[in-house]
């Protein structure tokens, strides 16, 4: 049985937005831009994303299927949205701000067989859409910022586009739950593609996709258009006339500089003001003087940036960004606070190899030689983590080369295997050194599976979420260790985690006095 609800504030608003047309549109950064905009008036925010696929969450799942995994600090492995949050509105989120298909029946299977349904026949309405609702508002009261209070307004973001099979019943569960809670405390908003073709901006996906919309009841207070071009105002009043709204709730998303733009944007049209007289919060809301200037300041410092950084990143999954998300906005974070302006390159760790999948040389060198130049060019390099052999040999291969040139190199759980890995070879003279993710009976076994993990059940088995680790040991003359410095001299840091594997503790204080410092431990 799920804990106590957390207590209630006054009256919770809800802003939901759902897409349509395709998906991949940017509900995620809407809702994000539409939340840092409400904080600017003054609202405290949380964020709720629901998933419709019956995965109990995205762990399991292959970042060629769905991106990255978020992981929250809670050890939640979530979708990857939930960081788009959480780095917009500077909150902390929860394994349950994320809803899936999955939990929620595991949630009504669980209480049926309990007997909590007291013989009554289970079924999609009213148990799985009360399940959803009573989900959405026990959440919502859970506080995520510093201030330990409730939030103002819950945002729920809706995976995937109307009309899936998938996210009916969600979308069952929003339509009833706007009568649960009142008109005035519940907006709809909806994110449309209008295509450009032929030099004409075209309304018809948004008629079709709110159509759509309304005959599962449910009517969009405010429509935001994608589009690669400003939205002219034929378009505007024709997707008003047939959308059912009012020509300024009909917003231009088009594309801009960087995505810090778009609660700027937002702001520009007046949605702010749209929220308070929907949502009747013209009295908690600041609608004339929104404090957004710091991050106005940023938005446009980040697009005026000459001098450029350029960064290495050696993956196994790069055909697909969003396998690397939190690895990439973390990087433009750093280079907005260096003044720098990214320059991300994508290397193949197979590329980085001489010889092919079989073994043997490869006779085409055109990628080996373009990785090895982009490594050679690049002032620094990442190798961020993954699962799998594959392209493993070619990231110790860029680990001997960074530590043997001197060149930064940042190894996030795979690459740290990759540094540990070569470094027990060309250093200590291990030769057979490995890890046991890739090797169980090596003799030199440095990285090895954690005692405490699962070997059977694949998902939620991992070390996740937020653990604290202490800085154990300076440098030989006293002074403070360089990654230390980094952390503003902190005794203490709390980094989130996913991973299965450790460095051998038997192994670390012989790898240390080699040379490889491990200055901070569990």
């Amino acid at each position: 049985r799920r804990s106590s609800p957390v207590p209630k504030s006054p009256t919770m608003k809800y802003v939901v937005v759902s897409g349509g047309v395709v998906s991949g549109l940017g509900k995620g950064v809407t809702i994000s831009s539409v939340g840092r905009m409400l904080q600017g008036c003054g609202l405290r925010v949380t964020s709720i994303k629901i998933d419709p696929y019956l995965n109990v969450d995205a762990g399991t799942m292959s970042p060629f299927e769905h991106g990255e995994v978020f992981v929250l600090s809670d050890g939640a492995e979530s979708d990857l949205d939930l960081g788009n949050y959480e780095r917009f509105l500077s909150i902390k989120l929860t394994a349950d701000h994320n809803i899936t298909t999955g939990k929620i029946y595991r949630n009504v299977i669980s209480k049926e067989r309990k007997g909590d349904y007291l013989g009554k026949t289970v079924q999609v309405v009213p148990h799985i859409t009360n399940e959803i609702q009573d989900w959405i508002e026990r959440v919502a009261h859970v506080p995520v910022d510093d201030s330990g209070e409730a939030a103002d307004v819950c945002l729920i973001e809706v995976g995937g586009t109307v009309g899936d099979i998938e996210s009916s019943v969600f979308f069952e569960a929003l339509r009833q739950f706007q009568f649960r809670v009142g008109d005035d405390n519940f907006c709809l908003m909806f994110v449309s593609l209008v295509p450009v073709l032929s030099e004409e901006q075209k309304t018809k996906p948004t008629q079709h996709g709110v159509r759509d919309l309304r005959s599962l009841g449910l009517s969009p207070k405010v429509i935001f258009c994608r589009s690669t071009q400003r939205l002219e105002e034929p378009p505007c009043r024709k997707i008003s006339n047939f959308c059912h709204v009012p020509p300024a709730n009909v917003i231009s998303v088009h594309d801009v500089g960087n995505v810090y733009h778009v609660p700027i944007l937002l702001l520009e049209q007046d949605v702010h003001r749209i929220i308070a007289r929907e949502l009747k919060l013209e009295a908690q809301m600041e609608v004339e003087n929104p404090d957004m200037k710091e991050w106005t300041d940023m938005a446009y410092a980040l697009d005026g940036f000459e001098e450029s950084v350029q960064i290495a990143l050696i993956g196994k999954y790069t055909s697909l960004s969003d396998a690397y998300l939190s690895i990439i906005k973390s990087l433009k974070h750093a280079s907005i606070a260096c003044g720098r302006k990214l320059d991300l390159v994508w290397v193949e760790g197979t590329d980085l190899e001489s010889n092919d999948e079989n073994g043997e040389e490869k006779t085409d060198k055109a990628d080996y030689d373009a990785a090895w130049e982009a490594i050679r060019a690049a002032d620094g390099v990442i190798v961020p983590g993954g699962f799998g052999n594959r392209g493993f040999e070619g990231k110790m291969l860029a680990a001997n080369y960074c530590r043997t040139s001197g060149k930064p190199y940042l190894g996030v759980c795979l690459g740290f295997q990759a540094m540990v890995v070569e470094f027990s070879r060309n250093v200590l003279k291990w030769k057979d050194a490995n890890s046991a993710e890739f090797d169980e009976k090596c003799d030199h076994p440095v990285v090895i599976f954690m005692p405490e993990i699962d070997k059977d059940n694949m998902g939620g088995t991992m070390r996740l979420g937020a653990r604290d680790t202490k800085f154990t040991h300076q440098h030989e003359d006293g002074s403070m260790s360089t990654a230390q410095i980094l952390y503003n001299g902190a005794d203490t840091v709390s980094e989130r985690h996913r991973h299965r594997y450790e460095v051998n503790p038997d192994r670390v204080d012989e790898i240390h006095s080699a040379g490889l410092k491990f200055v901070g431990r569990d």
